[in-house]
């Protein structure tokens, strides 16, 4: 069985920088609401659009703007184990494809939503898909926050990092003065699963790499499992992770309840 991908947004209550952060006011309406509404912005055939949350507050608010939700457990370790019993909880083949767009993210694109979604149907070999831009920045590649990849010539990824990845020889002799060609990738945090898949990730060991770089992408890797990329053109919205991101987002939706 094969159907258009469903979005799965996980929405936690718990964030230290930001309190409460899925019910956010932004221009009147909660952020995880702005999320999904923004997935299914101008899209003649919106996909389905899911809120997997963890308290009753977060499913009250998306009923009230009529955006399905599911409750799921508080005590899930990661964003993947919310994931996957939602998955159970809405009762989806193994075969199915998700696409996690994070509850923070109320500027992401829908076209870049729709990319990912769409790299398992043509990549059969892969589990997952995520995205990435290419990074123009000296600043961002050395930055360690910034996840760097390297892929294959086919757009499966080799490795993810918070080190400076592809990293040139002379680098050093340089004194790190100009980015190395081909300019290197940023990973975009968005991911397709096929369901099947996400059942079985959260029971995997985890990776020594991925305890090393704190990615829990790299256990597919370490386990085998191929992770295909689309490479995007520009760089996503901002998410939101402090009040100061908040305030900025705010004064964006202010200007245009639909921006760009």
């Amino acid at each position: 069985m094969t159907t258009r991908p469903i979005v799965l947004i996980p929405a936690r209550m718990a964030s230290t920088r930001l309190p409460n952060k899925p019910l956010a006011d932004i221009a009147g309406t909660p952020m995880v609401v702005r999320v999904a509404q923004r997935v299914a912005q101008g899209r003649a055939e919106a996909p389905r659009v899911v809120v997997a949350a963890d308290h009753p507050d977060i499913v009250q608010a998306c009923a009230h703007h009529q955006i399905e939700a599911v409750l799921t457990r508080t005590d899930h370790p990661s964003g993947s184990d919310r994931l996957a019993e939602a998955c159970d909880l809405l009762q989806l083949h193994d075969d199915q494809i998700v696409v996690n767009v994070q509850g923070d993210e109320p500027l992401i694109d829908p076209s870049l939503v729709e990319s990912v979604g769409n790299l398992l149907h043509a990549r059969p070999e892969a589990s997952m898909g995520t995205a990435v831009h290419t990074i123009d920045v000296m600043e961002d590649f050395l930055n360690p926050n910034v996840v760097k990849v390297v892929t294959t010539a086919s757009n499966l990824a080799m490795y993810f990092s918070r080190a400076p990845i592809a990293w040139w020889r002379d680098g050093f002799a340089q004194n790190i003065q100009q980015l190395p060609q081909p300019l290197p990738l940023r990973h975009i945090g968005i991911y397709a699963y096929r369901v099947g898949f996400l059942r079985l990730f959260p029971k995997l060991p985890q990776a020594p790499q991925e305890q090393c770089e704190a990615l829990e992408q790299l256990r597919a890797l370490w386990h085998g499992y191929a992770i295909a990329v689309h490479v995007a053109s520009s760089a996503p919205g901002a998410g939101v992770d402090t009040p100061a991101d908040l305030e900025r987002v705010r004064a964006l939706f202010a200007k245009n309840p639909r921006p760009l």
